[in-house]
């Protein structure tokens, strides 16, 4: 499939030109890379000095670089549940990563593995997400990689929730191992009815855990990536497409093929770390850990080449937006070391947390023709705003009014479209008052305000500026207890109680 990774895909060199994506004669073909935990700093093009990522850096020269987008969550589940429902943090039904677990003993995977109903809380499926709108707007519609939308069998499974074609992992869980025991698909082309478990049967030979883990052939990132390509390829042009690529990398853990890739960065890490593990960690221990978690990083950067090539060769180059983005900040997780690589772009805070370090992420967007190749916007936009951006590119008129459920209490959506920003009308650009986060884990609540950031611990407000301290070492609550109280009332006036995930409110 990729011959050589460490070479760089060429991507078609596009014109400008300013055109408003709803007079378009044509739907845009859709496809939104989302990969896991990748820190605001880990690309070339946002600064990055050690991690090579030419795909990605030619894809920022060739289309717009956001400096101030955030996702939706510090966490993976709930910032993929507020791209779904056009939510934010407070008011999605999803707002942390609970797992279920369910023990159905009369089937196994290898000698001691027990057959488990696996998966997350399940969105709402009273509320209307993202995939359902774009059918309904004509899209043939693809979801490869992490769904963490709902557990085996639940309400809110892919083939449950406007999706055609799926494969990938239900659970998030089973995420966190690239070797894993088995993989979810559902595939409408191939006549499957509901999501089904393909198993990995080479990899059930060698253990999950312990020294024969790495004999495991079958790497989950790479299959996912082929049937993605797959899918762009079994596109024939007749109806648009929305492709949602929801690539693993480069979350924990730190394994990979010991191919060209990680081999040259071993020899560029040549004083490198090593992780034994610690006690109850979900991932293997690794060895030459700067190697691993670089190698993944640029193994994701061909694989978004791939995806642009693949697209020029198909002829739907010039007629597909492509966005590149990461679910939340960076990790420290199975030994990973962001402070090696200052992956935070200069930012306070990693994932699980509402600092800028844990929201702030890479975001980029491709449209030859539409988007300026090169430019750089500091628009501050946060992930519940992609619904009716892609509503509006799509010439959705009925967006939002059509799609709230009345018999749902308090049903709303949060995000505004930036597609004026993307084709260069920014004086019809709306802006938001504010942007909302919560994370109960962590008990945090973010809200930014123009430049303002307001960081509540445990109930516990703190005030920093951003134009001055982007770094939020300053806490400036007590210079600006007006400022403060603003902030608390929005937070008062956009949370809403949730029985699962609960949070300290400030008083």
């Amino acid at each position: 499939m990729i011959k050589n990774l460490m070479i760089s895909t060429g991507i078609l060199a596009t014109g400008i030109c300013q055109v408003h994506a709803a007079k378009a004669t044509k739907k845009p073909n859709i496809i939104f890379i989302l990969c896991d935990d990748m820190g605001y700093g880990d690309l070339g093009c946002y600064g990055q000095k050690y991690i090579n990522t030419p795909n990605l850096d030619r894809m920022a020269q060739e289309g717009m670089r956001f400096t101030q987008a955030y996702a939706g969550s510090p966490v993976s589940a709930p910032s993929r549940a507020t791209i779904m429902t056009g939510q934010h943090s407070g008011h999605t039904h999803v707002r942390g990563n609970k797992e279920y677990w369910r023990n159905v003993p009369t089937m196994k995977y290898g000698d001691n593995d027990e057959y488990t109903v696996v998966g997350q809380e399940p969105y709402d499926p009273n509320h209307i997400i993202l995939p359902e709108i774009m059918k309904k707007n004509g899209y043939t519609t693809g979801m490869f990689g992490k769904w963490a939308g709902g557990y085996e069998g639940s309400s809110s499974t892919p083939d449950k929730r406007g999706i055609d074609e799926y494969y990938g992992f239900i659970c998030q869980f089973q995420a966190h191992l690239y070797y894993p025991n088995f993989l979810n698909r559902y595939s409408k082309s191939k006549g499957d009815t509901a999501t089904v478990r393909v198993t990995m049967d080479e990899n059930i030979k060698y253990p999950m855990y312990g020294d024969d883990y790495k004999k495991r052939p079958q790497y989950s990132a790479d299959m996912i990536h082929r049937e993605a390509l797959k899918w762009i390829d079994s596109q024939d042009g007749s109806t648009p497409f929305y492709g949602f690529f929801t690539y693993t990398l480069p979350h924990a853990e730190l394994a990979q093929p010991n191919d060209s890739i990680l081999k040259s960065y071993k020899k560029k890490f040549f004083h490198d770390k090593t992780w034994g593990g610690s006690e109850g960690s979900r991932y293997n221990p690794a060895v030459h850990t700067h190697a691993e978690f670089a190698g993944m990083i640029t193994r994701l950067d061909a694989y978004v080449g791939e995806i642009l090539a693949k697209l020029k060769e198909k002829g739907f180059d010039e007629n597909t937006i492509v966005i590149f983005s990461s679910d939340n900040g960076p990790h420290e997780e199975g030994g990973a070391d962001p402070e090696f690589f200052g992956r935070d772009g200069k930012l306070r805070g990693l994932k699980r947390q509402c600092y800028e370090g844990g929201i702030r992420v890479p975001f980029i967007v491709r449209w030859p023709g539409k988007v300026e190749a090169g430019t750089v916007n500091d628009h501050q936009l946060a992930f519940y705003d992609i619904m009716p951006t892609f509503c509006e590119l799509a010439g959705d008129k009925k967006f939002p009014k059509k799609y709230l459920n009345k018999k749902l209490e308090g049903d709303c959506f949060d995000g505004i479209s930036f597609a004026p920003t993307l084709i260069g009308n920014d004086e019809m650009q709306k802006k938001h008052e504010y942007l909302y986060w919560e994370f109960h884990e962590t008990n945090q609540i973010a809200v930014r305000m123009g430049d303002w950031k307001l960081v509540v611990k445990k109930g516990k407000p703190h005030l920093y500026d951003l134009s001055t301290d982007i770094h939020e070492d300053n806490d400036i609550s007590a210079n600006h207890p007006d400022i403060v109280k603003k902030m608390v009332d929005i937070i008062r006036k956009e949370h809403r109680d949730s029985e699962f995930f609960k949070i300290t409110l400030p008083l």
